[in-house]
């Protein structure tokens, strides 16, 4: 999943600075978590897409970029955009 993730958005945004990190350890046992290894993750990211638009609009294209994966695969997404 986490490749997955880093090849559509580096096909999409051709950023500057991609990093994607499987976070789901972290929430392993939780009452909400699928447990299934692959649920939360970690994205920071810097393209020059983001640089003439508010950081809420930035969060929504990625979560639009990734809309499939959030609906069925991906629990949590925490996102740092970089300017």
């Amino acid at each position: 999943m986490e490749l997955m993730i880093y090849k559509k958005l580096k096909d999409f945004f051709s950023p500057e600075y991609l990093e994607v990190i499987n976070e789901s350890s972290l929430h392993a046992g939780h009452k909400s978590s699928p447990n299934n290894g692959n649920s939360h993750f970690y994205i920071k990211i810097k393209a020059n897409r983001f640089t003439k638009i508010t950081m809420l609009d930035s969060h929504k294209l990625i979560y639009s970029l990734l809309n499939d994966e959030m609906r069925d695969q991906i629990h949590a997404l925490r996102i740092k955009i970089i300017k």
